[in-house]
């Protein structure tokens, strides 16, 4: 199936490429030490843009893909004289992140100009909170059930508004730099972790965490480049709404933090993950030298599976942050941050826990279903009544991989809950096969048909083959040309039985009922059923490849 390369696996992909890296990535059984006696120290900066239908502080619509320059108002634009307006909704949603952090929201916050002559932000400088963030503290827990040995919990330094920059196009002519000044603007949450992480495992894990946590909250898509599920399958990108800046430092166990060096602007989290391992494998070499590392922001060649240096800390910007004249201190009261908290759905980690528990499903499932937006309630309401370990086999397998065969992400599938149900009754109250089912399944997607499965069935002439009449000629003829065979299952090689049955399903196009074709079968070579075990139908279980 294509979803075996989904990220069901994705935790145990990360641990295995962490597995194959050389120095600096061969770690005891806890992820956390480094041979010959190291240790990485890992914090990350998050970048997620908010799920706000206009800009932070701009009435302009949010952009995505859409023709360049064209979503761009006089406030994003700097005309002089114009002032920005702070975006409510975009205050919802960080308080509410926040609180599912476990951060202290605080009452009184302000924001701050952070100077820099880039292009990409007309007005010269970007509105942020460095000063008095929106919260403080909180952390995010990774458990056993994330992938971990023993539970790591991650603390949060702060949690501030900012908006997002536009963006450079360069050399798409010779000597110029182009400008889409789209994205300027749109309001982001930067979240930015403690230093309590020691490797890339860990970092991947944690980043997966969050993603899950802002998606559940709703404050963010979280998706960055090759993450979805679907378009990983397709090898297509999706435009990223999440991004991060690394920290990453190294020192010899029981010794001072080393000189931290930043990994800017990882846009996947396997990019993020092989450059932490490769940057890790650099300070370690250069410290061996003899040599001192140098505090520097750094970048990630892919294709050479190294950092590069962008600037040391003689050439860092000068941001000269001072406070923002146009916009008052954010005010909150206890009761808006009482209602904020009242209104969070069901976190990810409880829910894992619930489904579980309530539909026994093993951790990888619970992980996909948690991952893939709107997955989870699709299953649930399909699950009523019905057996959900049937359920989770013809979702996770049959549904998705038909999805991703057709190149169509989950939140634009076009079976209904009803559909679906109904496709799981018609097997397993033995009106069609699975094998059928399958195909009806198929035919729904690639037509995108709002029919019932059976009305495709009756249209298509797909009913279960129930006449045993006709199966005994049919056993009969196929015994009759095979007598070898036959003559070796009466004398004990059950393997044989089944290529038997495999014949008889051809012959019948799917549509023989899998019990009466092997009654049947063992009548007419003479043989005990029992002893050929032959087994009932069942949903095929899959194995699952990794990425």
């Amino acid at each position: 199936m294509l979803l075996s390369r989904s990220s069901l696996h994705f935790y145990k992909s990360i641990h295995r490429s962490h597995s194959r890296a050389t120095i600096s990535t061969e770690v005891t059984k806890s992820h956390r030490l480094i041979k010959d006696n190291w240790e990485a120290v890992i914090g990350i900066e998050v970048h997620a843009q908010i799920n706000s239908t206009t800009k932070l502080f701009s009435d302009t619509l949010t952009s995505f893909n859409d023709p360049v320059n064209t979503r761009v108002s006089i406030v994003d634009a700097a005309f002089p004289g114009v002032q920005p307006t702070l975006n409510s909704r975009c205050v919802d949603l960080a308080v509410k992140t926040a609180l599912a952090l476990e951060s202290k929201v605080q009452l009184y916050s302000t924001f701050d100009r952070k100077h820099y002559f880039y292009p990409d932000l007309p007005q010269g400088y970007q509105i942020t909170q460095k000063r008095e963030p929106i919260a403080l503290g909180g952390h995010i827990c990774l458990t056993e059930l994330d992938g971990l040995d023993e539970p790591l919990s991650v603390g949060i330094e702060q949690l501030q508004l900012e908006q997002d920059t536009g963006k450079s196009m360069h050399d798409m002519q010779p000597g110029y730099t182009l400008l889409d000044l789209n994205r300027a603007g749109t309001g982001l949450m930067e979240i930015v972790t403690k230093p309590d992480m020691r490797s890339s495992f860990e970092a991947g894990l944690l980043v997966k965490k969050l993603q899950a946590l802002l998606r559940c909250v709703g404050s963010s898509n979280a998706n960055m480049e090759q993450v979805s599920i679907f378009f990983l399958l397709i090898n297509n990108k999706e435009k990223g709404s999440m991004r991060c800046d690394v920290n990453v430092s190294v020192r010899r166990i029981g010794e001072p933090f080393g000189t931290r060096c930043e990994l800017k602007n990882l846009n996947s989290v396997r990019f993020l993950s092989m450059a932490i391992d490769a940057e890790i494998k650099r300070q370690i070499s250069v410290i061996n030298q003899g040599l001192a590392i140098e505090s520097e922001t750094r970048g990630y060649d892919v294709a050479a599976n190294k950092t590069f240096k962008l600037r040391g800390k003689e050439s860092a910007l000068d941001y000269r942050f001072m406070p923002e004249p146009d916009l008052p201190s954010l005010r909150l009261s206890t009761e808006y941050v009482h209602r904020m908290a009242s209104s969070l759905p069901e976190l990810p980690d409880q829910c894992r826990q619930r489904i579980m528990k309530q539909y026994q499903l093993s951790v990888a499932d619970a992980h996909v279903l948690l991952n893939e937006v709107g997955s989870l309630p699709f299953y649930e309401k399909v699950c009523i009544d019905r057996n959900p370990r049937i359920v989770v086999n013809w979702v996770l397998h049959e549904l998705f991989g038909q999805l991703a065969s057709h190149h169509i992400p989950f939140h634009e599938n076009p079976i209904s809950e009803q559909q679906m149900g109904s496709l799981i009754d018609l097997v397993q109250n033995e009106v069609i096969t699975g094998p059928t089912g399958k195909k009806v399944l198929k035919s729904l997607v690639e037509e995108r048909s709002v029919e019932m499965p059976l009305v495709v069935v009756e249209k298509k002439g797909w009913m279960r083959m129930g006449d045993s009449e006709a199966l005994k000629v049919l056993c009969e003829t196929l015994v009759k040309k095979n007598e070898a065979k036959a003559n070796a299952i009466r004398k004990g090689d059950p393997k044989l039985f089944h290529w038997f049955v495999g014949q008889g399903m051809r012959e019948t196009k799917g549509l023989a009922d899998p019990k009466l074709l092997h009654k049947t079968l063992c009548d007419v070579l003479g043989c005990d059923l029992d002893q050929m075990r032959a087994p009932v139908e069942s949903p095929k279980k899959h194995k699952n490849k990794s990425l």
